[in-house]
């Protein structure tokens, strides 16, 4: 692992993160230094698409702009999931009739005219009368007539289906493993590349969350990205059994109308927050940036709402992997929050949108007694813990002063680039830690801290306030 050299530089000047994924766009080193300086705080590398190899690479300059710049830097490594597919067709491609009809026969591909093969069985034997099937994204759109050994599907719709397009049943639990094979090789891949965070796609169940967990261990932190309606009806048993949300919106708006979205993004926001676990809100913020210099009103309203409901970051796909202004995309999502967390009514909508909750244990009670001495002392508030889900905590409460964290080890650091207001730096051993990190981020003044001390079967906390040098 690279060594964090030197201490994190100046704050941000915000308090929600930003994640951008890179791609073909956005991979060459100077082009991910760039978008660093410009700020992000993670960085996705997306596993449904590039090779190990590529991975590896851009993994490797991220590693070079964290050293270069003197920050910690997130690497998220996103994996594909079960996805199901389509097979592939004469000529690559199903030219759909309106209201015609199709049969869907088990394969990796069909020679037969009016046929839509599906490799994978078990899906087909689940169908019903009257499913919705999805493919392309939800573009294409055909009920099932008949169910059973030759199950058939009306298109409702004309269109053109290509090979290896998307198929999925709207608002059905499919039975498909939580990790494919290719994910367990990707999975064991990233973690030794040393990656922070994993993301698991289409979890499902709290129980796709565990069998992740058995084989990450400790070694990252677990991202459930809800995109399914299975995860919407357990989702306070994902929240549980995981360490951070994605809210991953489009393909939760391929299985659900439109219209619900927003109120499903709001309810995970706020469940998320009162659980205390990181949540990000994902997919198509500032699409209209893959081609264009500026984001329409509507997707400054997007990214404004998800800042407003106090989610701990927002997530720019296309946007940097592929489009052509990425640094101009991040630097613009950046001067969004900076705006929306500047604005006279940004703390009432926190409050009212409180996803905090009471305190529910007792280091929720000293975090709130913690960030209470911070904001009367308007000084930030150091923090000192081993445990990255204890500092979730701190970060849950949502308070005025940021919160500046300390450790020795590189993977807390990165991984605290996720959470709500955290600002982190490596601090080498000693007593005046809370001093050193307000050097490291060129703050002078009166300092609050929190420092874990318990060990050996008791906990114990030291908290309170040093003044000014």
């Amino acid at each position: 692992m690279v060594g964090l050299q030197a201490p994190a530089s100046r704050l941000r000047g915000r308090k929600a993160k930003i994640v951008a994924t890179l791609g073909p766009g956005s991979s060459a080193p100077d082009t991910i230094r760039l978008l660093a300086e410009a700020g992000v705080d993670v960085f996705r590398l997306n596993f449904s698409h590039g090779s190990h190899e590529q991975h590896a690479a851009t993994y490797a300059a991220v590693r070079a702009a964290e050293e270069t710049l003197g920050r910690p830097l997130a690497v998220l490594a996103d994996m594909q999931g079960p996805k199901i597919r389509v097979g592939q067709f004469p000529g690559g491609a199903l030219k759909l009739g309106f209201r015609a009809e199709y049969a869907l026969v088990v394969g990796e591909s069909t020679d037969q005219p009016e046929t839509i093969p599906v490799p994978r069985a078990e899906i087909l034997s689940v169908l019903d009368v009257g499913d919705v099937i999805l493919a392309d994204d939800g573009l294409l759109i055909f009920t099932v007539i008949e169910a059973g050994e030759a199950p058939r599907v009306r298109a409702e719709f004309p269109g053109t289906l290509k090979d290896r397009k998307g198929f999925t049943v709207r608002g059905k639990t499919l039975p498909v493993p939580a990790l494919s094979t290719k994910d367990r090789t990707d999975l064991a891949f990233a973690l030794e590349l040393g990656a922070d965070l994993i993301a698991l796609s289409f979890v499902q169940s709290a129980e796709d969350v565990l069998e992740a967990r058995a084989l990450i261990g400790d070694r990252a932190m677990i991202v459930s990205k809800i995109e399914k309606p299975a995860a919407i009806s357990g989702i306070d048993q994902i929240i549980a059994a995981t360490d951070a949300i994605m809210i991953a919106r489009g393909d939760l708006g391929v299985e659900f109308p439109p219209e619900d979205v927003p109120i499903i993004q709001r309810d995970i926001v706020r469940k998320s927050r009162e659980a205390g676990k990181p949540v990000i809100v994902a997919t198509q913020m500032l699409e209209s940036m893959v081609e264009n210099a500026a984001p329409t009103r509507a997707e400054s309203s997007d990214v404004a709402t998800a800042i407003y409901q106090g989610c701990d970051a927002v997530m720019l796909s296309a946007e940097t992997a592929v489009g052509r202004h990425p640094a101009t995309a991040v630097a613009i999502m950046s001067r969004i929050i900076k705006a929306v967390e500047a604005a006279g009514d940004f703390r009432q909508a926190l409050d009212q949108f409180h996803g905090g909750g009471a305190a529910r244990d007792d280091i929720d009670t000293i975090g709130e007694a913690a960030h209470a001495i911070a904001t009367r002392n308007k000084a930030p508030l150091a923090l000192r813990t081993g445990d990255i889900m204890r500092l979730a905590q701190f970060s849950r409460i949502r308070g005025d002063q940021p919160i500046l964290y300390g450790s020795l080890d590189d993977t807390r650091l990165r991984q605290a680039q996720l959470l709500w207001g955290v600002h982190a730096a490596r601090m080498a051993p000693g007593d005046d830690w809370a001093r050193r990190l307000m050097h490291a981020t060129d703050l002078t003044g009166p300092v609050a801290y929190a420092a874990w001390q318990g060990g050996d079967g008791h906990w114990a906390w030291a908290v309170g306030v040093e003044d000014q040098e």
